[in-house]
């Protein structure tokens, strides 16, 4: 009888979650939304149709537990380092001085007591990463001075998580929470237990990684990245400590690992699901009937939250010398109330400091708050659209005609490719996201649009869906074999070409469905060797040959290569010796 139930609910829950999701996603308000709403519609208090929404919520949590690892694993040390004076400055006065302010409004205009207040004030300090990332990709601007900041304050927030729930802990009236060690060995152990976390980490999970990369076996790294995450949870969870810490240190502790990317990957559709499920367990246990009974309420609250973090927020951006207008976008885009405010709420609940049509009002209030985002975005763009100059923005390709080809990269090799394309007359969109490479080339006629070509969506804007070419001419990896499918499988009507960076990107990529991999150096060293014979007087033919030899020899060995994986493979290839006609 298990079985059937399962897959009833499922196929219930998946199927309205779809049809929510899409047409919210539609409507531009975001997925968490439609997942939200989709709960509410399809749980007990609206069809009915599925129940056991507390025995759902357990396996739905993982998604916050691997949302927390991907955190983790996004905190690679330089990049923190480059930010840190965004992360601890605009981040924790955004944290601190939003969470104080609602905590003071609440207490203020309730009848709540004073750690009611703080358990509910501080969690709605926080905006939705879900929301506003996919926003600030969307426009183009999540690399540029602007997205930079946003991104530091959301990082900032994921991080507070932690301290949050641990106030929360703090505070709590459970008499099984009282039951619990005190404060300072409650600290002790959590430092203990993050240290052999960190440990485990580089002894023990680094060279697992590397065992199953020497082995080639794809699948064991999920197996393996999962194992990972669970492991960490498990042991905090056994400590009677956060399982989110747990997750965030194993995040943390292969950030600067090169499985990072691999790990991403592999973690992210589980990551999506779950979460997924995370919100619709979410929907299907708000309270409507305690939400009906005070529409008034949750409306006003919702205005009185958005109000107060815009202020907040905008004030904070002035103090850190942004332009009225840059630090006005940053207060409406952050303004919302986040999907970790239901976690704490939760957690809240559970420390009996807050009632349970508490935790359904104000998490009705997270929800209307974040529905207002979109709306606000948009009715104040005219307002803000000074901020895209000050801020360092430039022109995204959206405005861009659909041309044949689109070159992605306009440094020195992607220059040289698009200007041998429009000598034969063919239209060329070029998209680069270095603001002082746009500058230069737009100083010289040339039209290039901000933005991470990488991305599908960007690539869609572009108008990649009619494009006969798309060309990456990117220096670096940053383009793999996963990335370059996902590419064809988008726009299979544009042939694909990438710039390798060198012998080793051009075996990795010489599997992916690129038309062509082109090694960057190649031609340039050949025709050099070719003026430095010349010039010691050899005849034409005999460089000719020497040429066809080298060129007959390096594709027997990329050959080989590619074959075996082994970049060590088919050596006795290279020429290191002088050879005879």
């Amino acid at each position: 009888m298990t079985q059937p139930s399962l897959l009833h609910d499922g196929f219930l829950l998946l199927g309205f979650a779809m049809v929510f999701v899409l047409v919210f996603r539609r409507l531009g308000l975001g997925a968490t939304l439609g997942y939200l709403v989709a709960g509410a519609v399809v749980g007990p208090q609206v069809l009915g149709l599925v129940g056991q929404a507390d025995q759902k919520m357990g396996l739905a949590e993982l998604g916050i537990t691997l949302l927390l690892f991907l955190v983790g694993l996004e905190l690679n040390p330089s990049r923190l380092w480059r930010m840190k004076r965004d992360i601890l400055g605009l981040g924790l006065l955004q944290v601190t001085l939003c969470g104080l302010a609602l905590a003071g409004m609440i207490w203020l205009s309730t009848g709540f007591s004073a750690t009611a207040a703080l358990a509910l004030g501080l969690p709605l300090a926080l905006s939705s990463t879900a929301q506003v990332l996919p926003m600030l990709q969307a426009s183009g601007r999540m690399r540029t001075p602007f997205g930079e900041r946003t991104f530091a304050i959301l990082l900032f927030q994921d991080l507070s998580i932690i301290p949050l729930i641990t106030i929360i802990a703090t505070m709590s009236r459970n008499p099984a929470d009282a039951g619990g060690p005190p404060g300072w060995k409650l600290a002790l152990m959590t430092v203990l237990a993050v240290a052999g976390l960190i440990l485990a980490g580089r002894y023990l999970i680094r060279p697992l990684f590397r065992l199953i990369g020497n082995l080639g076996e794809r699948e064991m790294f999920i197996v393996a990245a999962l194992f990972t995450v669970m492991a960490a949870a498990a042991v905090m969870e056994a400590l009677g400590l956060s399982t989110a810490l747990g997750a965030f240190v194993a995040g943390v502790m292969l950030a600067d690992s090169p499985y990072r990317h691999e790990l991403e990957a592999d973690v992210e559709p589980f990551r999506s699901i779950l979460l997924g499920l995370f919100f619709l367990t979410v929907g299907m246990v708000l309270n409507l009937h305690a939400i009906a009974e005070r529409p008034l309420f949750v409306m006003a609250m919702a205005c009185a939250l958005v109000l107060v973090k815009t202020l907040v927020i905008f004030l904070i951006g002035l103090a850190f010398r942004m332009s009225w207008r840059g630090a006005l976008a940053l207060g409406l885009l952050l303004s919302q109330g986040g999907e970790f405010g239901f976690v704490l709420f939760t957690q809240a609940q559970n420390a009996f400091l807050i009632k349970p049509d508490a935790a359904s009002l104000f998490g009705a209030i997270v929800t209307v708050s974040m529905a207002t985002t979109p709306f606000l975005m948009a009715l104040t763009k005219p307002l803000r659209r000074e901020a895209a100059k000050v801020q360092g923005e430039r022109e995204g390709p959206q405005d861009a005609d659909h041309a044949t080809a689109i070159v992605v990269g306009y440094g020195r090799f992607g220059q040289t490719v698009a200007q041998m394309l429009l000598a034969s007359e063919i239209s060329v969109t070029l998209i680069d996201k270095d603001i002082e490479m746009i500058d230069i080339a737009g100083s010289f006629g040339a039209k290039v649009y901000f933005g991470d070509g990488t991305r599908l969506d960007l690539l869609r804007q572009a108008g990649a869906d009619d494009a006969a070419l798309i060309l990456f001419c990117l220096d670096g990896e940053q383009l793999d074999v996963p990335h370059i499918e996902a590419v064809a499988q988008a726009f299979p009507k544009a042939a694909l070409y990438v710039r390798a960076y060198d012998r080793r990107a051009l075996i990795r990529l010489k599997r992916s469905p690129a038309r062509r991999v082109v090694r960057e150096l190649l031609e340039s060293a050949v025709k050099m060797a070719r003026f430095a014979l010349e010039d010691l007087g050899v005849s034409i033919d005999a460089i000719n040959h020497a040429e066809d030899m080298y060129r007959a020899r390096d594709r027997e060995r990329l050959k080989i290569q590619i074959e075996s994986g082994n970049i060590r493979a088919a050596h006795d290839q290279i020429i290191t010796e002088p050879t005879a006609s």
